[in-house]
């Protein structure tokens, strides 16, 4: 009874609210139905946010059916996005054109007239080019190869630029593209190809790292100040531009930090000048973040030959570990596929790893970037770790674009088992929830591609498939039921699944977050806070702790530490494997989940 009570009073008190915002006229208008609300809605949309339109008309069919006026609208929304790519490409907007581009695509829409996404990159890399922004130039031509590989003649201009500014590295990446072509129509100079076979070693690219001092002041410990700073490593990959981690930055950023920070970088040793540095972009999700100082470097590693390194290949590692400027360490690929990223996976290496490290390149033996060291566990000698280069290289476009880089986000949990891809959890209010996609199928095409890695790696590939779009970007999700779905993706929270603890109930959060999947308790039990586990997932909270299929179980507490970034679901359990013996524990869980899309 206070519950009901408790309800009627804040829905009154909504009602009262939303009354007062109308004009007498409009309390005098009969009450509209959710149909003609939604309607209005879309109508709204349609000329200032099309792709949004869609996604409220995609909605609507799934909750009500087509209808003539909602088809009609969708042309409508589609002819405006036809129009602003135009508009975008002529104003030379490439970044927004190639957006539209993809959103286009997931529509089904032939884009060959107004302009196809590899065509848009390629021209974006051309005046690049031409406006002297090499790094920016050379990862959009990277994209375009991606999609389809450059011909001879596409990728001359990039050659010959990157052999003009002494970049080996990215100078052998482009004449590989134009070898493979087997096009004598371009004659490349002997000293081109013989600076490209040539070989970079580790006394010169060591020339490219720098050491990154972040002066915080000082910190009261037992009443003496002491200075708080934090040493990280950095490494050119353009004129003045370093990549380092987020975390070595972090104070620079966070608008919650309210203390003293200064950032430096320093080229030489502990003697040499310190020159000021400020971020330009930084990327939480990824521990990335680029930073910029008032220098050329004498050497500058390239993102766009990099490599995909195998297990139990040799690596280096440099860096300034405990602030010793220009170390190498040895050692080799240890493992792949490690989730300790909530997009993506990293690299675990066994070369000599220490505080003051982050954010330092790890390279091949050829000279190539394999990844950037972002962590090492302290009470474990030699278990390291780095993030992928190709990760890197996907993430530049949106540091360079300057802030904090933004993810777009679908609102899915997924889990791998040998059926595929299966969607365990649909948060709500998120493009998913929107869409009502089905708990418990699996995912089949991306924006119509198909994922074919082995199992423990396809949660990656998917992220990877989404990760270089844009938020508000329409994404389409076919399921392995056939059905298709037109999302608009939104952008992704730093910890989206405490977002969506505290909106949805206890027993449905425990699914996404300890891999706990519950179902309706055995028949004729009263008690509305008992249920059975449906199914549990492997390398779980819920699994580490035994708990097993057909365990009769109730949520008690749910504890949400946003600032230590995990959570504690309390559960009382009847374990079958232990005598059905009653008991409470609890379980732990990262908040940064890897699972998420």
């Amino acid at each position: 009874m206070h519950l009901l009570k408790q309800c009627f009073i804040v829905v009154s008190v909504a009602a009262l609210s939303s009354c007062a915002l109308l004009t007498q006229e409009e309390k005098l208008l009969p009450i509209r139905s959710t149909v003609e609300i939604r309607l209005s809605n879309i109508e709204r949309e349609l000329e200032s946010d099309p792709a949004h339109a869609i996604h409220l008309i995609e909605a609507y069919h799934v909750i009500y059916g087509q209808s003539p006026e909602t088809i009609s609208y969708r042309e409508e929304a589609a002819e405006r996005l036809i129009t602003l790519q135009k508009t975008a490409i002529d104003e030379e907007r490439w970044d927004e054109a190639a957006s539209l581009a993809r959103s286009l695509a997931a529509l089904g829409i032939n884009v060959d007239e107004t302009g196809q996404e590899r065509e848009i990159l390629l021209n974006e890399a051309l005046k690049n080019l031409e406006a002297g922004n090499n790094l920016h130039a050379f990862l959009s031509a990277l994209r375009a190869n991606t999609i389809s590989p450059l011909d001879t003649k596409e990728a001359f201009p990039f050659l010959e630029r990157s052999y003009e500014i002494r970049q080996r590295r990215t100078t052998a990446f482009f004449l590989s593209i134009i070898d493979n072509e087997n096009d004598e129509s371009i004659a490349i100079a002997d000293e081109i190809r013989i600076f490209a076979a040539g070989e970079d070693k580790a006394s010169d690219m060591i020339k490219g790292v720098a050491t990154v001092i972040v002066d915080r002041g000082y910190r009261i410990e037992k009443g003496v100040g002491m200075l708080d700073m934090v040493i990280g490593s950095a490494f050119f990959v353009d004129n003045g531009l370093m990549v380092t981690n987020y975390h070595v930055i972090s104070s620079e950023v966070d608008p919650e930090y309210e203390g003293y920070s200064r950032m430096y970088i320093r080229t030489g040793n502990a003697g040499s000048v310190r020159i000021p540095a400020k971020v330009i972009g930084y990327d939480k999700a990824l521990d990335l973040a680029l930073i910029k100082a008032d220098i050329k470097p004498e050497y500058i590693f390239s993102i766009i030959d990099r490599a995909q390194p195998l297990v139990g290949e040799s690596v280096y590692a440099i860096g300034s570990p405990a602030g010793l400027e220009k170390t190498v360490t040895q050692g080799i690929v240890s493992a792949l596929g490690r989730r300790f990223l909530s997009i993506g996976d990293c690299i675990q290496i066994d070369a000599a790893v220490n505080h003051g490290n982050s954010g330092g390149p790890v390279v091949d033996k050829n000279g190539r970037l394999v990844g950037i060291v972002f962590a090492g566990a302290d009470q474990f000698q030699g278990l390291n770790f780095a993030v992928p280069a190709e990760r890197l290289a996907a993430a530049l476009p949106a540091l360079i674009a300057g802030g904090k880089a933004e993810r777009p986000w679908l609102g899915l949990t997924l889990d791998e088992n040998a059926q595929g891809t299966e969607i365990i959890y649909v948060a709500p209010f998120t493009p998913a929830y929107e869409q009502k996609l089905p708990e418990g199928v699996s995912l089949s095409m991306l924006n119509g591609q198909k994922v074919e890695s082995p199992q423990g790696m396809q949660i990656p590939a998917w992220q990877d498939l989404l990760f270089p779009t844009k938020p508000g970007e329409l994404v389409s999700v076919t399921l392995s039921d056939g059905t298709t779905y037109i999302l608009q993706s939104s952008v992704r929270n730093d910890l989206p699944l405490a977002e969506a603890a505290k909106k949805d109930r206890l027993e449905r959060i425990a699914a996404p977050l300890f891999g706990l999947i519950l179902g309706p308790s055995v028949k004729g039990y009263t008690s509305s806070s008992r249920y059975l586990v449906k199914k549990i997932v492997r390398g779980s909270a819920a699994d580490d702790a035994g708990l097993s299929v057909d365990d009769p179980v109730s949520i008690r507490n749910l504890l949400l530490l946003e600032d230590e970034g995990y959570a504690l679901l309390e559960v009382q359990v009847r374990k079958r494997r232990a005598g059905f013996f009653d008991m409470t524990i609890q379980l732990p869980a990262l908040l940064d989940s890897p699972n998420t899309l």
